[in-house]
């Protein structure tokens, strides 16, 4: 591989692994609270990148402003993921916390079904896209290939701002602090006066404003098309339980490892790029059963 093609798959990978990361984030997060993989997950992924294309369709013949145009894109992510969210944990998840988790996981499986045939009403099966938004940013160019700077720096920028942000939010506010009181566990906390219910709401609202937020930065550069939430959240899957369940930080590595992994196959071996993913995750697990970073630790509420 030369050094322009490994350049490529670089910037590719990284560009990837940001929005896997976001999507990722918001799984880990309920995982840590709830206990329960939420497939339902991925529809929120899904409607954040429909209803930011639908948002900017609106907005181009009304402003001229790029920063406005992706600005629209948080808005949509933050309107659409976090009331989805919100009204997946009190109007579903809650009436099934205390039961079997397989009955759970089943429980978000037909939610994620409610949630396509809800897709396929609302924007149809044309391929949704909006790339004119991704060529406003510019380009820049790098030992002679050209990238454009939506995906070589403001992706990856907002990933890492996303980290750092849920970062100094669990460890340096009130809420925050409540989120890990119960993650850690739930009857303590509630016995101290932590509102549970009201902390699951806030974090099934921020993992779904994350979710819907990959998929918002996502349009830019995908056609979006029905089943791509289900493909983005069995990869999410393999990130979180690479990582480990509940490892922020993990996730972050395993997007990374992932993402790299994934991109490097497309222009090396484009056979295996559906399958690199889950390859990791296997290889990973055989030596690591409970992912690279899980650990066992004592934990002061």
């Amino acid at each position: 591989m030369d050094l322009n093609l490994l350049l490529l798959a670089t910037v590719d990978g990284l560009s990837y692994a940001g929005l896997l990361f976001l999507i990722s984030l918001g799984l880990t997060l309920i995982c840590g609270v709830f206990g329960v993989i939420n497939v339902a997950h991925g529809s929120l992924y899904a409607f954040g990148g429909y209803s930011a294309a639908s948002l900017l369709a609106w907005l181009l013949p009304h402003t001229s402003s790029t920063w406005a145009l992706v600005g629209s894109l948080f808005v949509a992510a933050a309107v659409v993921g976090g009331s989805l969210g919100a009204l997946l944990e009190r109007g579903l998840l809650r009436h099934f916390q205390d039961r079997d988790p397989v009955l759970q996981l089943l429980v978000t499986f037909a939610a994620f079904m409610v949630l396509e045939d809800v897709q396929r009403m609302v924007w149809g099966a044309t391929p949704v896209s909006a790339g004119d938004l991704a060529t406003r940013l510019g380009t820049t160019e790098l030992l002679g290939v050209t990238f454009l700077n939506y995906q070589l720096l403001f992706i990856p920028g907002v990933a890492l701002v996303a980290y750092a942000g849920l970062q100094f939010l669990l460890r340096h506010s009130t809420a925050g602090r409540q989120i890990v009181a119960v993650i850690h566990h739930r009857e303590v906390a509630t016995a101290l006066g932590i509102h549970a219910a009201r902390v699951g709401t806030l974090t099934f609202a921020l993992a779904g404003a994350l979710g819907a937020l990959g998929g918002a930065l996502s349009v830019p550069m995908t056609s979006f098309v029905p089943g791509l939430g289900a493909e983005m959240i069995v990869t999410s899957f393999a990130v979180i339980a690479t990582a480990g369940l509940g490892q922020i930080t993990g996730a972050l590595v395993a997007a990374v490892l992932i993402g790299m992994a994934r991109s490097l196959a497309v222009y090396t071996l484009p056979e295996l790029e559906v399958v690199m993913p889950y390859l990791m995750m296997v290889a990973v697990l055989l030596v690591r059963p409970h992912g690279l970073f899980t650990v066992t630790v004592a934990r002061r509420i």
